[in-house]
């Protein structure tokens, strides 16, 4: 393979969804792409088994000789390293040099394994199935009568009254022919069960309708046979798949074919009669496989030996003859198909023509057009330039965020015009740069844009520069992720927070000044009783008398000030009403996720669906779940689990939230609630979060509880009493 070869499949290998890696025969990592390396750290230059194992010897598993051997194997791995499932395809790789090195692709499965069992799980909702299956399902009496049947069933029958279609006689009204109801009552009975039994049976206009049953018997706690229950398929949706399979037959790009074992093609598609040579399709089905096909009829009989034995052959190398005699290279996968009773009919499967010119014709256009839909379907802006530019790529994404169409940008438009004046230079001095993610490459830097129609658009760049084989620059290319939303979001959620913070330190101040005014009300009493007595002993004409009245006036006039600081300092009284608690912190927790988990935080939740409502004010509540499952964050600054609960107590709700964090001192918990008290650093963190939350939760009738240990986190406890079914009602 040349070196623009070896380019050009770095670059296709780079821009799969795959992870992929190279390796030496000596276990040697020669190669990751992106995907590999995201999912398991850089690696080049590493054993593999380092890299992808964690260990210090080759993986147990390991099938890399069989592929230095020249095979390719397939198989799915389960990784404990990682705890995914991959599924695996590892084949040689021959170099220029003539060795050979291991070329693995790695496709996460893991998501599908868990459908899989969830699927195993979803099925034990017979019920639900029953109802909603799209397939008829039955329960039948011995006798011959329906004893239930879904929706679905009737519909397959022509029936609209279940009623009505529970008093047929299944044998005279259902069976076309009454004798197949004996055949399967025979099979059921002497098997238990019946498979995939093929009759007709009778739609209630009468008309004939084939049908797939399988069914097993219902038996009493005795053994006795009380009837039978099954699924009915109706067969004419499988011919019209039938017609779906004949039409992605026909047309699909490769030759698909059907064979039988003795050696004559049962039908070919298109593309094989075209591959072959062939234009009459009935003088193709008439050739000899063995000696019309195969260059080596030898390679007949070998291609037949692992078919049977395995069951399958997978890219299978051999030399087909066209119908003018000249040889094509061929990758034949096929498989057996089988009768009822497990033998050979015959086989089926593709044959890709592996010939030079046509496999890299293929090889480009297939991976131009992939590329393509990948940077066209892309939901971000995708955006590249010559090293003048000169704007070469422009995909739909990057039409709808800066409001220019591709026609009128590829080819007539400068990359500099996109960007702010100035920027594009400093785009490309970072790129070249080591210090912005490497030499080549610029990761995650904040970028705002112009639209056509003047708007502003945030987001973040990634970018890079593209070497040729020579490594000199040719292009670069960016990828815009319009952020707008999620920075307006998070600047709402800023502003939010300060608010928040800033009525805490009102709440706190409130509360402060009412208790100073309550302990200055009384000392001032005293002095104006005194300044009275003092006022009967002194003349009116008296200066003093004078001066003893401004005294008297001005203590007056502060009491005055006092009574107002008393009523300002008491807030207005939020309206309370019956409230859910698991909604309220199901919410916050929404709103928290991804701030939680960019802060490596893994957030448990369970909430006890019969929890009674509470009569509280929704936006305290809301305020004290903020600051406690806030303080756990900042408690937890390399990352932890946070476990929010809730569940019903007696005559409460208790709600728990738990982190894995520093824990506070023992000298401290019985101060955390007091005003202005806090063990944070930061100048903003005046101490006023919990004071608040306990002062809620006290006028809620309610009580806040707290455990922790120094070191490994702590758990609030807050307990509300559930709301009576009397409080419900309006007063009379």
């Amino acid at each position: 393979m040349t070196d623009k070869e070896s380019q050009r499949l770095i670059s296709i290998l780079e821009a799969m969804e795959d992870g992929i890696y190279v390796i030496k025969d000596d276990y040697t990592v020669e190669f990751m792409n992106r995907v590999m390396v995201k999912a398991f750290g850089e690696g080049t230059g590493e054993k593999c088994y380092s890299v992808i194992a964690n260990l210090d010897e080759v993986c147990p598993w390991c099938r890399a000789k069989e592929v230095f051997s020249g095979e390719t194997t397939h198989w799915e791995l389960d990784l404990p390293s990682n705890d995914k499932t991959y599924d695996l395809i590892e084949l040689p790789l021959k170099n220029v040099d003539g060795s050979i090195s291991k070329l693995s692709i790695y496709r996460d499965i893991t998501q599908i394994k868990q459908r899989e069992y969830d699927l195993k799980v979803w099925k034990k909702d017979y019920s639900r199935l029953f109802e909603h299956v799209n397939v008829g399902v039955y329960f039948s009496s011995r006798e011959g009568r329906f004893m239930d049947a879904n929706r679905a069933l009737l519909n397959i029958l022509g029936y609209e009254s279940k009623k009505e279609f529970l008093k047929i006689d299944l044998a005279r009204d259902l069976y076309v022919r009454p004798e197949d109801r004996r055949k399967f009552q025979e099979m059921i009975e002497r098997d238990g069960h019946v498979i995939d039994y093929e009759v007709d049976f009778k739609r209630k206009d009468g008309k004939s309708i084939p049908v797939l049953l399988t069914s097993h018997v219902r038996y009493d706690p005795q053994g006795k046979v009380l009837g039978y229950e099954g699924i009915i398929v109706d067969q004419t949706q499988r011919k019209q798949v039938e017609e779906d399979y004949r039409r992605l037959f026909e047309h699909v790009g490769v030759g698909v074919y059907i064979s039988s074992k003795e050696g004559k093609f049962i039908n070919a598609n298109k593309a094989l009669l075209d591959m072959l040579g062939y234009e009459n399709k009935k003088e193709f089905l008439n050739i000899d496989i063995a000696k019309d096909l195969y260059l080596k009829p030898e390679d007949r009989r070998k291609f037949q030996e692992m078919i049977e034995r395995d069951g399958r052959v997978i890219d299978y190398e051999v030399d087909f003859k066209r119908k003018d005699g000249k040889a094509i290279p061929i990758l034949l996968t096929s498989h057996v198909r089988y009768d009822q009773d497990g033998n050979v009919l015959g086989y089926e499967g593709i044959n890709v023509d592996q010939s030079q010119r046509k496999g890299m014709e293929r090889e480009i256009k297939e991976s131009h057009d992939f590329l393509n839909k990948i940077i066209q379907s892309s939901p971000n802006s995708i955006m590249a330039a010559d090293m003048k530019g000169n704007i070469i790529i422009w995909n739909k994404a990057a039409e709808e965020t800066l409001g220019y169409k591709a026609e009128e940008t590829i080819g007539k438009m400068n990359i500099r015009n996109v960007y702010p004046e100035g920027v594009a230079a400093e785009i490309m001095e970072m790129m070249r740069s080591p210090e912005c993610g490497g030499v080549g490459r610029l990761k995650s830097h904040p970028m705002v844009y112009v639209r056509r129609d003047g708007a502003l658009v945030e987001g973040d760049l990634s970018a890079a520069i593209i070497y040729d084989a020579n490594g000199k620059e040719t292009a670069s290319v960016g990828t815009f992720v319009d952020l707008k939303e999620r920075l307006d979001m998070e600047r709402k959620l800023r502003q939010t927070q300060e608010q928040l913070l800033q009525s805490e330190k009102l709440a706190a101040m409130g509360r402060l000044t009412s208790q100073i005014a309550h302990e200055l009300n009384n000392p001032l009493y005293g002095i104006m009783n005194t300044l009275e007595l003092m006022k009967t002993e002194i003349p009116q004409e008296s200066k003093r008398r004078k001066i003893l009245e401004m005294a008297l006036s001005e203590t007056m006039r502060l009491t005055e000030m006092l009574r107002k600081m008393l009523s300002f300092s008491k807030p207005d009284e939020e309206e309370k009403q019956p409230t859910d608690i698991n909604t309220i912190l199901d919410e916050i927790l929404l709103l928290h996720e991804k701030q939680l988990r960019e802060n490596s935080i893994r957030v448990f939740s369970e909430f006890d669906k019969g929890l009674g409502k509470v009569h509280a004010s929704k936006n305290q509540l809301r305020q004290v779940f903020l600051n406690m499952i806030s303080n756990a964050r900042d408690a937890m600054s390399d990352g932890g689990t946070l476990t929010v609960g809730t569940r019903a107590k007696g005559d409460n709700v208790h709600i728990k939230i738990s982190d894995t964090g520093i824990g506070i001192r023992s000298e401290n918990i019985d101060r955390i609630f007091d005003s202005f008290f806090t063990t944070k650093d930061n100048v903003k963190d005046v101490g006023l979060g919990l004071s608040v939350c306990y002062g809620f939760i006290k006028d809620h009738d309610g009580n806040i509880e707290v455990e922790s240990e120094l070191g490994f986190g702590t758990t609030f406890t807050i307990i509300l009493p559930i709301m009576k079914e009397t409080s419900e009602k309006d007063p009379e």
